[in-house]
Parts: structure tokens; C-alpha cells; sequence
């Protein structure tokens, strides 16, 4: 397959969708019931923080069904915001920020004090736990009263492992199906990615930052991250949110909602 042609930024937000989805196929479902709760809670006008956006698959989504809704994106990967900028560009609903979510102060390069609402999908399994708790805390504090933190990310519902690990199986010979039909899966991805001359110093910068995703490495940091339900619902209470309840949930992933 050819890189995709330089302008051409919808085909690259398409192309990230269709790879996310052969990792995640019921991910459309995950949006459609985040924007209902963002809807439910907050209105169809709300100012929303796109936190960790990536390509802007969150905002794409939210904007078609709430054309009133400001959005600021917020995202620490180079490349991925290059897409969204294009994929957005002359959008005055939508800003961009660049900032690394574990900095102290990156709250503070938000074009807004306040949200109606947060929204991540996943992004924060990359966080160990203290820096998540500290995010948690964050965001807390930038909500309004009665704003809405929503995240859908992996999170396990370790209490039947016997239809875990059925429904893995199944998942994992459907993937073998797709990418032998030409699926492309992450590595995939970045590699073409990377081919684009438009992309390619993107591709190098994020490459410095975060690794290169084409090379199957061991994290040696990657040792002390949440995985369950329980506990993402249990440190957003404890960290200043007023109730919080999974609001949907597939074999290995859940949407939490916590309420300001």
C-alpha cells in the first residue's frame, strides 16, 4: 500500500479508525454512548477538553452530533496532531494544544479555566498508577460543578475468567482473519505513517518522544498501571469527583463516568 496522499487528511483519520477498530470493533459503540452521557449531563452546547485526542476520532464524533460544542484537544504526540489539525482545519470550534500530560503545569496552556465535560478513549492505560492519580485529581478540579469525566479505555472485569478467556480467543482468531485480509494493526500503521514526506519529521519527533512503535520493545517503565474497573471507579471518588458508575463495557474494556 502507497502512503496516502499529503493533503489528503481525511483519508488519514479514516485509515487510524480502521486500524483502532482491529483492535477495538466495538469502538464506534464506546463514542455513541460517550457523547449520549456528554449530551445527558451537560447539554448539546458544552465546552469539552479532548484529552489525549490523537487524531480527533472523540471530537469527529461529539461535533457531528453536538454542532454547538467547543472542543480543545489536547494531545502529546506530534504526528497524530498533525492529522487532526488537518482533518479540522478551519474549524474555529475546535483548538489544539500540545502538552504532555504528567508536566505540573500543563493546565495552564489550556485555552479555558473550566469544562463542561472530559473525554479520553484509550489513552490514560499508558499512565502508571500515581501519575493517573494525579491526573485524576487534575481533572477534577477543571471540571465545573456538575461537569462529566469520561473515559473508555482497558479496564477488566476480572470476576469470570473462564468467559475472559473464551471471548479473547474468539477475538484474537478474528484478528488473524482481518490481518490476513489486510488489516493493518499499529506497527502497520505508523510505518506508512512515517512514509509520508509530509509526516515524516511528525513521525521522527514522536518517534524521539514515545519510541518507535515499530519496533517491539519491553517497557521497563510499564510496571505498576491499573487495570481494573474497580479501581479507576474507586480513585475518581477518592480524587474529587461526586459518584462515578461504568456506563458501558465490552470483554476487556469499560467507559467510566464520573460526575463533577
Amino acid at each position: 500500500m502507497t502512503a496516502t496522499p499529503l493533503s489528503d487528511w481525511q483519508s488519514w483519520q479514516h485509515s487510524w479508525d480502521r486500524q483502532q477498530e482491529w483492535y477495538m470493533p466495538d469502538r464506534e459503540e464506546r463514542f455513541r454512548v460517550m457523547v449520549d452521557t456528554v449530551e445527558a449531563v451537560v447539554g448539546r452546547a458544552p465546552r469539552v477538553l479532548d484529552l489525549a485526542c490523537g487524531t480527533g476520532s472523540i471530537t469527529d464524533r461529539l461535533l457531528r452530533r453536538l454542532p454547538g460544542a467547543e472542543v480543545t484537544c489536547v494531545d502529546i504526540d506530534p504526528l497524530l496532531l498533525r492529522i487532526a489539525r488537518g482533518h479540522f482545519d478551519g474549524d474555529a470550534r475546535v483548538t489544539f494544544v500540545e502538552a504532555d500530560l504528567t508536566a505540573p503545569a500543563w493546565t495552564g496552556l489550556l485555552p479555558a479555566a473550566s469544562y463542561d465535560a472530559v473525554v479520553t478513549a484509550t489513552a490514560l492505560h499508558w499512565l502508571d498508577t500515581e501519575p493517573l492519580e494525579r491526573l485524576y485529581g487534575t481533572l477534577a478540579g477543571l471540571l465545573r460543578e456538575g461537569g462529566v469525566f469520561l473515559n473508555a479505555d482497558h479496564m477488566a472485569d476480572e470476576s469470570a475468567p473462564r468467559i475472559n478467556a473464551a471471548l479473547r480467543a474468539l477475538y484474537t482468531s478474528r484478528q488473524e482473519q482481518e490481518r490476513d485480509a489486510g488489516a493493518l494493526d499499529w506497527a502497520a500503521w505508523w510505518g506508512e505513517a512515517a512514509a509520508d514526506p509530509v509526516l515524516a519529521e511528525d513521525a521522527s519527533r514522536r518517534f524521539a518522544l514515545l519510541g518507535d512503535p515499530r519496533e517491539r520493545r519491553t517497557d521497563p517503565r510499564r510496571r505498576d498501571r491499573p487495570t481494573t474497573t474497580r479501581w479507576h471507579l474507586d480513585t475518581l471518588l477518592d480524587r474529587g469527583f461526586g459518584e462515578a458508575r461504568q456506563v458501558w463495557c465490552s470483554a476487556s474494556d469499560a467507559l467510566v463516568a464520573a460526575l463533577r
